[in-house]
C-alpha cells in the first residue's frame, strides 16, 4: 500500500441550499446516515459516500482565502484513511508527488482530521480521518458511525 491509500470514500457537494438539496437526495430514498440534519449530511452509496456541506464553509477548507469559489467549481473528492496520523503522512506523499497543497493538516471541530490538496489541475482532495468510519477488505467505506 501506498501512503495515499487509492481510494475514493466520500464526494462532497458544496450546497447552497443545503436543506432544499437534501430533501432532494432523501426523495430519491438514498439512505441517510442518522447523524445528517440540515447544516451537514450524507448519504452512503454502496461503498462510497455523498456528503452535502454548507458551500461557503467548504469554500473556506478547501479554497481558503477566496471570498467565492470561483475558479473552484465546490466539490471535492475524499480519501480517508484509517488513522488519524495518516493523515499528515498521505498529505506529505499526495505533495511530494506533485498536488498543490491547499490547507495544511488540522483537526477539525467535528472530531476528524484532515487536511486539502490540489491535483495538477486544481481537482480539490480532503485527505480525512473520520472517527467511526468503516471499511471492507477493499478499502471500502462502509459506515460512518
Amino acid at each position: 500500500m501506498t501512503d495515499m491509500p487509492s481510494r475514493l470514500s466520500i464526494v462532497t457537494l458544496g450546497a447552497r441550499d443545503l436543506p432544499g438539496l437534501r430533501a432532494f437526495y432523501r426523495a430519491l430514498g438514498w439512505p441517510e446516515h442518522p447523524s445528517s440534519d440540515d447544516g451537514w449530511a450524507l448519504f452512503m452509496l454502496g461503498g462510497a459516500a455523498l456528503a452535502l456541506y454548507p458551500l461557503d464553509e467548504l469554500a473556506a477548507e478547501a479554497a481558503p482565502g477566496t471570498s467565492s469559489p470561483s475558479g473552484w467549481s465546490g466539490v471535492t473528492l475524499a480519501c480517508n484513511v484509517d488513522r488519524v496520523e495518516e493523515v499528515d503522512t498521505a498529505f506529505a506523499a499526495a505533495v511530494a508527488a506533485g498536488a498543490l497543497p491547499v490547507a495544511e493538516p488540522v483537526d477539525r471541530p467535528w472530531g476528524g482530521r484532515s487536511a486539502y490538496i490540489a491535483d495538477p489541475e486544481g481537482h480539490r482532495w480532503e485527505i480525512a480521518w473520520a472517527p467511526g468510519a468503516v471499511f471492507d477488505e477493499r478499502g471500502a467505506l462502509t459506515g460512518l458511525g
